[in-house]
């Protein structure tokens, strides 16, 4: 008599464990595709379209569009340094009817003094959108890197990624940035950065 010798049974991976493994596989290999594409030579800067067209002589020259700039991709936050009571109440409807979204104004902390020149404050990634601002105020403001800590009553501006630091230059003014607004002059801003 032959004797047979029988291999040892290995146990099946179940449906649910295989399945498992074939997602996270689908996911990191669609992870790894996605920065492919991204990271490509062929990828267009930031805020713009940027295909590639063939001239007639064989050549090729990059066509670029400038998207154009969404003022609702962003929350501001009006305070009132300028110590003229409800005038950052009424900013903020200026800015609330020029199509900006924006939160219920506050004012500084208590014995804050009073703030000559109008600043516009960012949080990282809202620089543009700082310096938009800047401009429907009519450009002469400060911009700066957001202080810490934030100096306004509450100690923070919650959604918002800009804070407009209402001073008396601009208190109870209609905003000169806008057309039809104020003096309609040229806007500059200046940039700082906060220590």
């Amino acid at each position: 008599m032959s004797q047979q010798r029988q291999r040892p049974s290995l146990p099946s991976p179940s449906t649910g464990t295989l399945g498992a493994v074939v997602a996270v596989v689908a996911l990191i290999l669609g992870f790894l595709i996605l920065r492919d594409v991204k990271d490509s030579g062929t990828a267009s800067p930031a805020g713009t379209n940027a295909p590639a067209v063939t001239t007639p002589d064989g050549g090729t020259v990059a066509v670029t569009t400038t998207l154009p700039f969404s003022i609702n991709g962003f929350k501001i936050q009006v305070a009132n340094a300028s110590g003229l009571a409800g005038s950052a109440g009424a900013m903020t409807v200026l800015l609330q009817n020029q199509g900006y979204v924006v939160q219920a104004a506050l004012n500084v902390p208590p014995g804050t003094a009073k703030r000559a020149k109008t600043a516009v404050f960012y949080l990282a990634g809202y620089e543009s959108a700082a310096q938009n601002v800047a401009g429907v105020l009519g450009g002469n403001v400060e911009v700066a890197v957001m202080p810490q800590p934030i100096p306004v009553e509450t100690g923070t501006i919650g959604e918002a990624g800009i804070l407009v630091l209402l001073g008396t230059d601009l208190a109870n003014k209609p905003l000169a940035g806008v057309v039809g607004a104020g003096s309609g002059a040229a806007a500059t801003t200046t940039s700082t950065v906060a220590g």
